[in-house]
């Protein structure tokens, strides 16, 4: 019976006062709490973006393609056939820098540079300044220069692994992080330190586990 009258009080004016402060305190946490995550998405959007690196031969051949927005595969080799037939058709002495937008959407430009059998081609928004990114293919050349004596295609073609993890060091995420050629190789030497570690430690537990197994 106690219990019954207990349940069936009404809340005191006191108690409903502060039911009612708790909840607009929490109201107020929530509105600030996605009011920072507005702010937060505001300041991503504004943030410099590369949007995609392609190095493709003469032919239109891709030998990479790295892409740092979501496009499916059909439209990513229908981008690629694109580009390819603009840069085929420009001559040598025009502009380096080509407006993208008919190809990769609203804000998009195009920077390459043509070395040898090979074109170097970054796709950007209109933030990223324009002569950085054409300094930004010159570093990544350089590199790979500096990593295989004079590159060729067919270096890019055989050691997969390896060019990517160099521009991985340079642009990651379409956010540029080294423009220094010299620091890359720097951190692709000790990826490739590492690597040889690991090698010899997964050889040596190969040889001790075959010798056990006799």
């Amino acid at each position: 019976m106690s219990l019954q009258r207990g349940c069936s009080r009404s809340l005191s004016p006191r108690t409903t006062a502060v039911s009612a402060s708790v909840f607009e305190d929490f109201k107020a946490c929530i509105s600030e709490e996605a009011s920072c995550q507005t702010i937060s998405e505001i300041n991503l959007k504004k943030q410099k973006m590369i949007r995609a690196v392609l190095v493709m031969n003469t032919q239109g051949r891709p030998r990479i393609t790295k892409f740092y927005e979501f496009w499916p595969v059909e439209k990513q080799h229908e981008a690629i056939r694109n580009v390819f037939s603009v840069l085929c058709s420009r001559a040598e002495h025009v502009s380096n820098f080509v407006d993208a937008e008919s190809i990769f959407g609203p804000d998009s430009r195009l920077v390459y540079k043509h070395f040898a059998t090979l074109y170097f081609v970054l796709i950007f928004d209109s933030s990223e300044n324009e002569l950085a990114m054409l300094d930004l293919i010159q570093v990544f050349v350089e590199t790979l220069d500096k990593c295989f004596r004079n590159v060729c295609e067919l270096d890019i073609v055989f050691n997969y692994s390896k060019i990517h993890a160099i521009l991985d060091e340079i642009i990651f995420g379409g956010q540029v992080l080294e423009t220094s050629s010299t620091e890359v190789m720097k951190a692709v030497e000790e990826i490739t330190k590492l690597e040889a570690a690991s090698n010899a430690i997964n050889l040596v537990s190969k040889s001790v586990s075959n010798w056990r197994s006799r």
